[in-house]
């Protein structure tokens, strides 16, 4: 039962530092980010298991972080209230081709990084974007204009 608890524990920290961390997608992750994901994985592993390698000990760990996924998963989509804790919301980034800088601080995007993912889409250059949007996911969404300027 130790096992399940600190398991209970450890889904609850890592959900938490991955909100105030922020989205980004994996593609968009720089090799830094990513070694820090695999050591804070690691780190959680070991305080939920402790010195305990068991096959029950791994067992019960997994199975209690897949039953906190379905559950929380399955409360998210029951319970609209609890979505908007659970679920993060797609944020402006930029409004008729400006950027609006205080939702690019808040998730920590330079503008570059914008330019960059809108020409990954064949978009030349922000001016001709009328939204972009911070998905959930981290995935930029880009709607271009339709008129001319």
């Amino acid at each position: 039962m130790d096992i399940v608890l600190r398991a209970t524990a450890a889904f609850a920290f890592v959900f938490v530092l991955l909100r105030v961390l922020g989205r980004r997608e994996l593609s968009t992750l720089e090799p830094f980010d990513v070694i820090l994901l695999v050591v804070i994985g690691d780190l959680v592993q070991q305080g939920v298991t402790q010195s305990d390698m068991s096959l029950t000990g791994m067992t019960l760990a997994v199975g209690t972080f897949a039953m906190l996924v379905v559950g929380t998963s399955w409360l998210s989509f029951r319970f609209r209230p609890v979505r908007a804790v659970l679920e993060v919301a797609p944020l402006v980034v930029v409004e008729h081709g400006r950027a609006i800088e205080r939702n690019l601080r808040a998730e920590r995007l330079t503008l570059e990084e914008v330019a960059a993912a809108a020409r990954i889409q064949q978009i030349t250059t922000l001016d001709d974007v009328e939204w972009a949007i911070v998905e959930g996911s981290g995935q930029i969404s880009f709607i271009p204009r339709s008129s001319p300027r």
